[in-house]
């Protein structure tokens, strides 16, 4: 309870000077104050859009009140900024009316400090390529994105991918966050990764709040491999759910599978930290993906039906994307290269 009173107190008090885009400004002229662009409005991205939206409004020493929701379908644009709700994706969930869709992209991203990528990583390249050369040179990015890229048979960072084409800083947010229950105001944790803690703060004042508690430590990827790892594990224990086995062989797989995720890490990134594993976006992010979870239930679904997971895909995600068979291909080729 102590926490919790300390934590409100401090996000709640008015500072004068705040960090944005690296350096310190000052909070009493209204162009000073940080924009923030949220790209991606699926499940997750909108659940974030409550949260930052609800926070910029709080905190508007730092933040500008309108915060920006970038969405692919002209049609969702024009309904959501009617109603204030994400229909397809997060139904019966509404969001302050501070938080503005746009189809335009370039609307979404210019002049914003903060930038928070929620969209799938199979259109990593196609969306941070549209925005080549049109953010801010002092923006910050924070990528939301679980799954890894692959180059000479290594795996490369999203956020490292984000940092190259848009020569920009790139922290990570990942935790046990299923987005109904952080957007319906559930108890969540989060961690957040950056190299910079000033920058990791400035992101978790615009995120920290009684219902998402977020901490920053300072490894990028640990953080973020914790997040795109667990749902290779997630798929395992889907298979063993989908096959009857009993709870002790499901923690068997979590077990084991933690050790194999800081392992994979550690073998290419040489600073990763085993304690960053004991955070939300390690065991914690682990556990409830595979409890719950979309790629629980598809696997599970496809030990059961005998459909393939592109049928699966499109049967139960609606819209969504399957994360964990992508990432498993992609591990397996950097194993079976190294």
């Amino acid at each position: 309870f102590f926490r919790f009173r300390h934590c409100n107190t401090f996000l709640n008090q008015t500072n004068t000077r705040v960090p944005c885009g690296g350096r310190f400004i000052s909070t009493n002229r209204n162009h000073n104050k940080c924009k923030v662009g949220i790209i991606g409005s699926g499940n997750w991205g909108t659940a974030i859009a409550k949260i930052v939206g609800d926070n910029a409004l709080k905190r508007n020493d730092a933040f500008e009140e309108q915060v920006w929701l970038w969405m692919r379908n002209k049609e969702s644009v024009a309904k959501f900024n009617a109603i204030h709700e994400n229909e397809r994706y997060l139904p019966g969930v509404k969001l302050s009316s501070n938080v503005v869709a746009t189809s335009n992209l370039e609307e979404a991203i210019s002049d914003s400090k903060l930038l928070f990528l929620v969209f799938p990583h199979q259109h990593v390249d196609s969306v941070l390529d549209g925005m080549k050369g049109k953010v801010r040179k002092d923006a910050k990015a924070i990528s939301l994105i679980k799954g890894i890229h692959v180059q000479d048979s290594k795996p490369v960072l999203i956020s490292q991918v984000v940092e190259k084409k848009l020569d920009i800083s790139c922290s990570v947010l990942m935790g046990a966050n299923i987005a109904k229950d952080v957007a319906d105001g559930d108890f969540s944790e989060s961690t957040i990764g950056s190299r910079d803690m000033k920058e990791g703060d400035l992101f978790k004042r615009i995120l920290d709040c009684p219902a998402f508690s977020c901490n920053v430590v300072q490894d990028v990827a640990g953080v973020e491999l914790g997040g795109a790892l667990k749902n290779v594990i997630a798929m395992a224990a889907g298979f063993s759910d989908g096959l009857g086995l009993s709870g002790n062989a499901k923690a068997a797989i979590l077990r084991q599978g933690l050790i194999e995720m800081y392992r994979f890490a550690s073998q290419f990134h040489i600073d990763v930290r085993m304690s960053t594993f004991m955070e939300s976006c390690g065991f914690a992010d682990l556990f409830v993906s595979c409890i719950g979870g979309r790629n629980r239930k598809c696997a599970e679904a496809f030990i059961k039906s005998g459909k393939s997971f592109e049928e699966l895909e499109r049967e139960m995600l609606d819209g969504q994307s399957l994360q964990g068979t992508e990432t498993s291909q992609k591990v397996h080729q950097i194993l079976v290269a190294n």
